[in-house]
This record gives structure tokens, C-alpha cells and sequence, in this order.
């Protein structure tokens, strides 16, 4: 037998990469993934590359998408500049390069419960000892025990699709900075808004050490598998020798191309055809919760993003539910998966995602949803 790391007794496969190929059956009604509506590309409009991007390429990403980005994380009131900013291959990679960077088996790590399941999933392999994040009292247990890194995705939060107050915010990034822990936010959601809310990044005038990564997947294609981040300038040297390590660099074909969307004299109005589509989507789908799941379930409808968390009576066996819905063709995310530790007491829940169904075929699924529930 061959001798493999111990590392692999904590990788597990990624249960939504799992449900996704589920949800290539032509009749399944996935509420499962994050996929943006395939409407939101379809018009994209890209021209043929350069060919000189056959070459080779840096690996902090290519210069002018950088001072582009810089530009816009300046704006949202980050202090960082175009030689502070790493261009991913998609943000998964960012969270990776952190995990290399920070976790050791058995360093702490807060994160809040639930969170997103594909962190823990990175956070978990590199042996990372989780503590709850508490948003309203961020330092609690901080002063005995400090974590090495806070990772947190304050705006429209991966699954619960929650939006962190300004007073939050500012409490985060004043507790990393008295504790001298690593501030790693995530904000691959922030352009996707459809009521009014605080979306300043904790990182803005964060002291100490942090770290502000985003994605295009949301907002281009999902396809192109890129993302962006920036640190303070103790942290940003080592997450480039470590993306040196991990692939020299990012697709320059996929860079090019997203700069000239990123540039394109239209792009605030396909933005906000974008937002209004998705609006409307959120819109009629809480509708369809009420309708469906009105008195057998609870939620709260998102400001922003692409999901709604939705608390189940603990007398509602979600992973039994999950069974009986995929038989059914419907599939959703149980909420188990996005939580730092089983917690019978919680009660159940199960993320749905809003963007990627028709709102027809939508309705549809709730209502098998509904009537499973409702069977017991």
C-alpha cells in the first residue's frame, strides 16, 4: 500500500460538487449549487486574445487587470495598490493560499456557523481547530485562546445570505487588530445588491493583518474561474510565493478577457440588468416560499446574493428530506454541511439557491418540497 499523506484522513469530497453533477439530469430541479443564471453571461460579447498571451505569464497576474482592480478596492476604501493585488484562479484558490499560509493541525480558526462549505472543506483538510464567531462580540474567548485567522464573508453571507452591520463590521476589524488576528474576508457577492444595506469591507481601514479577496464568478461567468485578492503588506509577499508554488500562474486568456468586461463603456447597465433580473428572481421566489412552505418553515428574505437559509422544525429529518426530494427531482443543500460541528438542538436547515431555475420550474420544486414536508 501506498504511503499518502495524513492529511488525507481530513479531505472530503465537496458534497455540492457531488450534488452538481446530480443536477446535469435534464429534468432535476436544483436549488443546490451557487450557479448564477446562465442569462446573466449569455450577451457577453469577447473578442479573440492577444496572441502573445499563449506565453507564459506573471504570477501575481497580468499588469493592467491588477492596476484595474486596484483602482476599484481603492474606491471601495481598501488600501492596497496594483502590486498588492493577486489575480486567482478562482477565489477557492484564495482561500487555499491562506490555509497554506496560516494553518497548522490544530491551529484556531473562527469562523462563523453556519459558513461556507467549501472553506471548512480546505480549512478541515489542513487540520484547522474551528471556533464559532460570534458577529455581535467578535473577541469572545479571544483573550485566552486567540484563533490565528477570522474568516468571515460579511456581505450577503454564504449560506445565510445575512448582511453584517456597519457596527459589526467595525467590531471585527477592532478585535483582529487588538488580538493580532489574521482578518480574511471573502466577498465574492458584494455587486450582487437588491435593497439597501452596508456593504463597506471590514478591511477598509483594517489595522494589522488582513487579507480582501473577491471573484468574478457572479458577476462575468463562473466558467472563466477567476478571482482576485490584496493583503496588508506583511501578508501579500507569502501568498505570492505560494501561488508561484501552486500553479507559476493564472489562465491569461481568462484575465484578458475578463478586463475587457471589466472596461466595456456598458458594463454598469448589464450590472444592473443583472441585479434587476436577480431581484426579481428573489422576489418571486419568496413568494413561492410563502406559498409553499408558509408555517412549516422559517426564513428570512436576502438583500443581496444568491440564496435563502431556511430553518426546519427539529422534528424534520433534513437528510431523510434530502432523499425523498432527490427521488422526486428536486435537489437542495442540507444545512448540516455548512455548520463547524452537528448541532441536534439547532433544528434543520436547508440552503436554497434562487438564481439558477426558471421561476416557473422553481415554483415547482417548492411545491414538491411543501408537500414532502408536510407528508412527514
Amino acid at each position: 500500500m501506498a504511503r499518502l499523506s495524513e492529511r488525507l484522513g481530513d479531505l472530503r469530497a465537496s458534497p455540492v460538487r457531488a450534488m452538481l453533477a446530480a443536477s446535469q439530469q435534464p429534468e432535476m430541479i436544483s436549488f443546490a449549487g451557487g450557479l448564477p443564471d446562465a442569462d446573466s453571461f449569455s450577451d457577453l460579447d469577447i473578442p479573440a486574445p492577444p496572441r502573445h498571451l499563449l506565453q507564459y505569464g506573471p504570477s501575481e497576474g497580468e499588469a493592467d487587470l491588477r492596476a484595474h482592480m486596484a483602482g476599484e478596492l481603492r474606491a471601495l476604501g481598501i488600501d492596497t495598490e496594483a502590486d498588492r493585488v493577486l489575480i486567482l484562479s478562482g477565489s477557492q484558490q484564495g482561500i487555499d493560499l491562506v490555509a497554506k499560509l496560516a494553518i497548522d493541525r490544530g491551529t484556531g480558526l473562527a469562523v462563523e456557523s453556519p459558513s461556507y462549505l467549501a472553506a471548512l472543506q480546505v480549512f478541515r483538510f489542513f487540520g484547522a481547530s474551528f471556533q464559532v464567531l460570534d458577529r455581535t462580540d467578535p473577541a469572545a474567548g479571544w483573550a485566552a485562546s486567540p484563533p490565528a485567522v477570522a474568516y468571515v464573508t460579511p456581505t450577503f453571507q454564504n449560506p445565510t445570505g445575512s448582511c453584517w452591520t456597519a457596527a459589526e463590521r467595525a467590531g471585527l476589524a477592532a478585535a483582529c487588530a487588538a488580538h493580532e488576528v489574521i482578518l480574511f474576508e471573502d466577498d465574492p457577492y458584494r455587486d450582487l445588491v437588491y435593497d439597501p444595506c452596508d456593504r463597506r469591507p471590514v478591511c477598509a481601514g483594517a489595522d494589522g493583518s488582513w487579507i480582501h479577496q473577491g471573484s468574478f464568478s457572479k458577476t462575468v461567468a463562473p466558467g472563466l474561474r477567476l478571482g482576485f485578492l490584496t493583503a496588508s503588506p506583511d501578508l501579500f509577499p507569502h501568498l505570492l510565493a505560494l501561488k508561484q508554488a501552486a500553479d507559476l500562474h493564472t489562465n491569461r486568456f481568462a484575465q484578458w478577457s475578463v478586463l475587457q468586461i471589466l472596461q466595456h463603456p456598458g458594463r454598469a447597465q448589464r450590472m444592473a440588468r443583472v441585479v434587476s433580473a436577480y431581484r426579481r428572481k428573489r422576489d418571486l421566489f419568496a413568494e413561492a416560499l410563502d406559498r409553499e412552505l408558509g408555517g412549516l418553515a422559517r426564513w428570512e428574505v436576502p438583500v443581496g446574493g444568491l440564496f435563502f437559509w431556511v430553518r426546519l422544525p427539529a422534528s424534520v429529518d433534513v437528510e431523510a428530506l434530502h432523499r425523498r426530494a432527490l427521488a422526486r427531482g428536486v435537489l437542495f443543500t442540507p444545512g448540516d454541511h455548512f455548520l463547524t460541528a452537528p448541532d441536534p438542538s439547532a433544528g434543520g436547515a436547508m440552503r436554497l439557491n434562487f438564481s439558477a431555475a426558471p421561476p416557473d420550474r422553481a415554483a415547482e420544486g417548492l411545491a414538491i418540497l411543501g408537500a414532502l414536508i408536510r407528508e412527514g
